[in-house]
């Protein structure tokens, strides 16, 4: 994310009004609702509200934003704007980490309109879907079905899974060396399930960046800040180009992945993972009857359906 954009907000109702799609520099949000016409023109109106300020007030703050998560605590700093706090809260448990509250942005953003969409306004169904990042907002009884992206750049997914609205499930956020944002490791997409999508978004992130062979001439890699002069990696190399690789260095690569999602599941930062890296999938799961998958092979979505 970039400095504010000299642009307005925009938005326009979609789907034949079964969505509204708002969009704002490099934001892009897709809302999803189902319910009484009153409950889904509320959310709609609550949600265009809460969207208008959002790139400048984070813009306001982007300087700390892009700051590891680490100095911010030695230093005690406090974020004022909404999405920031959540950007922060999502990304604390990995200050261990080199992180910063960006890592967590997209998510973020998602979980900020949907709660303002569904405040006193709470009967209405709501999917958020910022780039493939979503938040979801089930009633009891309710479920919807989201598809697991094998790979950012394309439009693809290979299964679908359902969240139930008793499911510790309410965001969900794809990452990797294909996506729109840069990544220090070769995950072609990994979807992580979370209690909100922020934290999903950060968990994504970090999960497919030890998906990696550090040491691999098969791998091309470039300081992030050659391609983003104002990119939160700075000098890090992140990952351009991955050529075919072999069965025995995708196994050693998607371990890294398996063994992150492991260590996140155990502390109860995510709900579950899917790792892919050139067509080998990793599943990482509390329990195998938690959230049902099923294939889905010839869809064309990595967006998050409601039904």
């Amino acid at each position: 994310m970039g400095c504010a954009e000299r642009s307005t907000p925009q938005a326009w109702l979609i789907n034949d009004q079964a969505s509204l799609h708002l969009h704002h520099g490099p934001i892009d949000l897709v809302i999803t609702a189902s319910g009484s016409e009153q409950a889904v023109q509320t959310a709609f109106a609550q949600a265009h509200s809460a969207f208008q300020t959002i790139l400048q007030v984070l813009a306001d703050e982007l300087i700390q934003l892009r700051t590891p998560v680490a100095n911010l605590e030695q230093r005690g700093h406090a974020f004022k704007g909404p999405v920031a706090r959540r950007m922060a809260i999502a990304t604390r448990p990995y200050r261990s980490n080199f992180v910063t509250p960006m890592a967590a942005v997209a998510g973020a953003v998602a979980d900020h309109v949907m709660h303002a969409a569904t405040v006193d306004n709470r009967d209405c169904k709501l999917l958020v879907n910022n780039g493939g990042d979503i938040a979801i907002h089930l009633q009891a009884g309710q479920s919807c079905r989201v598809g697991i992206c094998t790979s950012p750049e394309s439009a693809t997914y290979s299964d679908i899974t359902t969240v139930h609205a008793n499911d510790p499930v309410a965001g969900v956020a794809t990452s990797g060396w294909k996506g729109r944002s840069h990544s220090l490791g070769i995950a072609d997409a990994v979807t992580v399930l979370a209690s909100d999508a922020a934290r999903a978004d950060v968990a994504a992130t970090l999960i497919a960046n030890e998906v990696n062979l550090p040491q691999s001439p098969r791998i091309r890699r470039q300081p992030a800040s050659t391609l983003q002069p104002d990119s939160d990696l700075q000098d890090r190399l992140v990952t351009v180009a991955v050529e075919k690789l072999g069965e025995s260095d995708i196994e050693l690569a998607l371990a890294g992945g398996v063994r992150a999602a492991q260590q996140m599941l155990q502390r109860g930062l995510i709900h579950s993972a899917y790792i892919h890296l050139q067509q080998v999938t990793r599943v990482v799961t509390g329990s195998p009857t938690d959230i049902p998958v099923m294939a889905a092979s010839d869809h064309h979505t990595n967006a998050g359906q409601l039904h």
